[in-house]
């Protein structure tokens, strides 16, 4: 419409039955719209809705693994790592040592790389083992190709 004076526009807006909505303020002079306010805030509400749906939020998921596991419970454990990671969730895969077994940390980081080793087709190691007291632990991330 061009430059036009604030009460000429504020006319024009009442009979279009429209808000007069500055857009860009800082312009010299200030640039003003006319257009259904209420529509326009509910639009971009809808759009922040659906924008909420779609993301998917990375959440971490913990198991639990002791140093001298068996075969089946290595393998019973080893699946939920594989589901957590195929359903894009990080994974911190725990390893808790008792009495004795502190003395021999191998047992656990061998444990720590069958488990690497099993699921390197879904997800990559994002923190290498890492010891803290009586528990050593690594992360695991979902691979980002899928």
């Amino acid at each position: 419409m061009g430059i036009i004076s604030l009460d000429d526009a504020k006319q024009r807006a009442d009979v279009a039955g429209l808000d007069l909505v500055e857009v860009a303020p800082e312009a010299r002079p200030p640039v003003c719209k006319l257009m259904d306010y209420g529509k326009y805030r509910y639009e971009e509400q809808r759009k922040a809705r659906e924008a909420r749906k779609r993301q998917h939020t990375v959440s971490v998921k913990e198991v639990k693994y002791r140093p001298g596991i068996e075969d089946h419970d290595f393998e019973f454990k080893t699946r939920h790592v594989r589901r957590f990671l195929e359903e894009g969730d990080k994974v911190k895969v725990t390893m808790m040592f008792r009495g004795r077994q502190l003395s021999h940390p191998e047992l656990g980081i061998d444990v720590l790389n069958r488990v690497s080793a099993a699921v390197e087709d879904l997800g990559k190691i994002e923190s290498a083992p890492t010891r803290e007291g009586r528990t050593m632990f690594m992360v695991i991330a979902p691979l980002k190709d899928k």
